[in-house]
């Protein structure tokens, strides 16, 4: 990667001070206490709608508590409603409701692998918790305790640093609130699962606490896999002065599931023949061969406005999780015998901690007739990792009439090479308006990155650049247009390379993007993006090593509609047209399409609430990907596929207590498909579930 030069550099630091001083800055004179907390840490989802599939404000970034109307990104939110009417159990089900998001390499039994706008997410840093915590994203978050699910797509280098641009993850835990609140929730589903979640609030003067806990016996409906998973969270809020807020979070995760056996793919004469789609409830692994993790996330925020318009905000946080692991894949296989081999990688003792420090500096200042909000801060992450050596072994297994696989125990922790990673960045960020029609963005980073293991070490010290403009030609319409440089860690070699467990250089990426956003009447949000990212790229190549090697270009145009249409019908839908492919490199991947990365995607889903039965809400969905090719080599393709959904949610008075019962079926019609893909890689999707809950206000 090659840093700014030095000249360029100062350019962008006078221009940032410049516009400081001229007060060319975002900030709304009406909305002068939102530009505030917008430049905070604060969390302000009360102050959003409730009950509704749309949202008025962001929580996540540089533009934290901003109207979405008025943010010049490309902003998808799922929230509680929208997640509670889908039965919502992973962060995969959550994101399908938005286009562009996909499945990747792996199936989503133990986490939700995810690739945005046809690029992977990383991890351990595009997946943040309540703004701030880059969670470690392997394993799945309970989403029962999540007030809603944001997805900032595109770079974000600015104010994350170091993550790929395939778009930030934000998942807001809920907050205590001013009444009491006692919530017991039953789950199950058709599968056999079954579940209990409670959900508890209260308020103490000044204080309030929020503990939400759950436990689930696991069963996907695919033959020898099951599983358990418990969680609690809670949520700490006190304001000890009114210029003073605290803001703590502690959270405990447990998660032990069968990994289905997927397929690893080999071309032959440079052709890759898909295996046939069989029963999606089959297994060709053991139901041994289990993915056991832990996670711990913990999170401190303070919020001081020492002075009228002026906030400090400090945070610190830590997510650490440990797991022991069986990975399998099929491969090597006769499509006509069946015959082919499992291959089981074991691991024991997967640890990894990530740390961040932030604090920050804002305040809004007028000069003439343009007010700025100036937002100047400074953030360290760091990453440790352990990954052990994995044992293999080869099993004998035939694709059509599968074998019990023996159990193999458990191989010795041992840790060859240890990483980390450190992240120092130095930011500025400023935001103007001139009245309520115009407004101007500007960012700079300073950003020093490490990374050292016993095999290798690189520093790199990046400047990067974001600026942008909106103009509101009537209060109900915004155009904005925008360039934002990211910053991307380094990519680690999946398992079924030859240089497994390899961390590449870090990288800087580009992002152009121009939208509009209309909001027709209050409640229902329109919006079209026009977007261009230029990225190093990273694949797996002919020879099986994980390389990063040229330049990939992903360009495409998004649509989305979230809200209500009039009082009884709720409705999210979004559509994405995508090219991505391979600009410079190898002369084997030069032109091809990027893997995993569908031209079109999207996905329609509304609830309409009866009159004529009160509390009977009805509910349909329908979710589709392209088709996708399976490596970077287009040696083969994964067909595209739809999916539909049916639910239906029935509130009532159940001795004298407000309850409600829910059902949501998922893939109604059993349709067989490949689900995810990437690096030679092939995972079906599960079969027909329907999900049930019956949830009492105590």
């Amino acid at each position: 990667m090659v840093a700014v030069s030095q000249a360029r550099s100062a350019r962008v630091l006078l221009l940032s001070m410049s516009l400081v001083s001229a007060g060319s800055v975002f900030a709304t004179s009406a909305k002068a206490q939102d530009v505030v907390e917008a430049a905070s840490d604060e969390i302000v989802v009360t102050a959003d709608r409730r009950n509704s599939f749309g949202a008025d404000y962001v929580q996540a970034g540089t533009f934290r508590d901003a109207r979405l109307i008025d943010t010049p990104l490309t902003v998808a939110i799922m929230t509680r409603s929208l997640l509670d009417a889908q039965q919502a159990r992973s962060i995969n089900d959550a994101v399908r409701n938005t286009a562009g998001v996909s499945q990747a390499q792996i199936n989503t039994s133990i986490y939700s692998n995810l690739a945005v706008r046809g690029i992977t997410l990383n991890n351990f840093t595009n997946v943040r918790w309540n703004g701030v915590l880059p969670v470690v994203n392997l394993i799945e978050q309970p989403i029962e305790s999540k007030n809603r699910i944001e997805v900032l797509k595109g770079a974000a280098g600015l104010y994350y640093g170091f993550a790929t641009p395939s778009g930030i993850v934000n998942l807001v835990t809920e907050r205590p609130e001013l009444t009491p609140l006692t919530r017991v929730e039953l789950q199950g589903d058709i599968n056999g699962s079954v579940g209990v979640h409670a959900d508890v609030s209260r308020h103490f003067g000044t204080a309030g606490v929020r503990i939400n806990a759950g436990t689930s016996i696991l069963e996907t409906g695919v033959r020898r896999t099951d599983g358990t998973r418990s969680f609690v969270t809670g949520a700490f809020d006190w304001k000890p002065a009114d210029s003073v807020q605290i803001l703590l979070d502690a959270e405990y995760i447990y998660k032990t599931i069968t990994e289905p056996t997927e397929f690893s793919l080999t071309a032959v004469n440079g052709t890759i023949t898909l295996p046939p789609l069989l029963s999606p409830r089959q297994n060709l692994g053991a139901d041994w061969m289990q993915a056991r993790g832990r996670e711990t996330n913990l999170l401190a925020r303070v919020n001081y406005d020492f002075a009228p318009g002026w906030r400090l905000a400090g945070a610190v946080g830590r997510s650490y999780l440990t797991r022991d692991r069986a990975y399998s894949s099929f491969g090597r296989y006769d499509p006509v015998t069946g015959n082919g081999t499992v291959t089981v990688a074991q691991t024991t003792g997967n640890d990894y901690t990530n740390i961040v420090y932030r604090g920050d500096l804002s305040g809004t200042i007028a000069t003439g007739p343009i007010e700025h909000s100036v937002l100047v801060g400074m953030a360290f992450q760091t990453r440790d990792g352990n990954v052990p050596t994995a044992v293999r072994q080869n099993v004998v297994q035939n694709l059509y009439n599968p074998v019990v696989i023996p159990y193999q125990a458990s191989p010795p922790r041992i840790i060859p090479n240890p990483t980390r990673t450190e992240d120092l960045g130095f930011y500025v960020f400023d935001r103007a308006s001139l009245g309520d029609w115009l407004q101007a963005t500007i960012g700079w980073r300073k950003t020093r990155y490490t990374d050292v293991s016993r095999t290798s070490s690189y520093e790199v010290k990046p400047d990067t650049l974001s600026y942008g403009v909106m103009v509101k030609p009537v209060r109900w319409v915004s155009v904005y247009a925008n360039y934002i440089e990211g910053l991307e860690p380094g990519p680690i070699a999946q398992q079924i390379a030859n240089n497994a467990g390899e961390i590449l250089p870090a990288a800087v990426s580009r992002q152009k993007e121009a939208g509009v956003k209309i909001e027709p009447f209050a409640g229902l949000l329109l919006t079209g993006t026009y977007f261009h990212i230029t990225r190093p790229s990273a694949y797996l190549n002919s020879a099986n090593v994980f390389v990063q090697d040229g330049e990939a270009v992903y360009e495409g145009a998004e649509f989305s509609a979230s809200g209500e249409l009039g009082k009884d019908l709720s409705i999210t839908a979004s559509a994405m047209t995508l090219s991505a492919r391979q600009q410079t490199g190898a002369a084997s991947v030069v032109g091809k399409r990027i893997e995993n990365a569908a031209r079109f995607s999207g996905s329609v889903f509304a609830e309409y609430r009866l009159r004529a039965v009160p509390g009977l809400s009805l509910s349909a969905g329908m979710f589709w990907v392209g088709r996708r090719a399976v490596n970077a080599l287009n040696q083969g393709y994964a067909p595209g596929y739809e999916t539909y959904g049916l639910g239906l949610a029935y509130r009532f008075d159940l001795l004298g207590k407000r309850a409600t019962l829910r059902a949501y079926g998922d893939n109604l019609t059993d349709r067989r498909y490949w689900a995810s893909t990437g690096s030679s890689l092939l995972a079906q999707g599960l079969p027909r579930t329907v999900r049930m809950s019956l949830s009492l206000d105590l």
